[in-house]
């Protein structure tokens, strides 16, 4: 086990939870048939943001809830996919990594998706 400590570490997470998202009967649909996304835009994305989230590096350049509400008006994103994702999330940091990095890669993504949770709920609602 290993601290998480750089971009290529953040890299490693990203992939390693990807490779688990595409192949989950609960989420997985998202990414496969919704937003039919494409990986080699995708991945990038996501390095940058983590590495925003984690290090401060402000390479992230983007709107997380802007584009996720177009795919909650084609299906519901609702609160047991968020669980899920946190599942996924938690599960993959913990089989690789350690310390307070990590660490706060699990409470992020815990403040990310409960406030993701509330707005794509109240969307649905409006």
């Amino acid at each position: 086990m290993k601290k998480l400590e750089s971009r290529e570490d953040i890299e490693d997470l990203v992939n390693a939870f990807y490779n688990k998202v595409v192949k989950d009967e609960t989420i997985g649909f998202f990414f496969n048939d919704i937003a039919k996304v494409d990986w080699d835009k995708h991945l990038p994305k996501m390095y940058s943001f983590w590495e925003s989230i984690l290090f401060g590096q402000m390479t992230y350049k983007g709107n997380p809830m802007g584009v996720h509400f177009p795919i909650n008006e084609r299906q519901a994103m609702e609160q047991m996919h968020f669980d899920r994702w946190l599942l996924l999330w938690r599960t993959t940091i913990e089989e690789n990594f350690v310390g307070e990095n990590a660490d706060m890669a699990i409470y992020k993504s815990e403040n990310i998706a409960k406030l993701m949770a509330f707005k794509m709920d109240l969307a649905r609602r409006l």
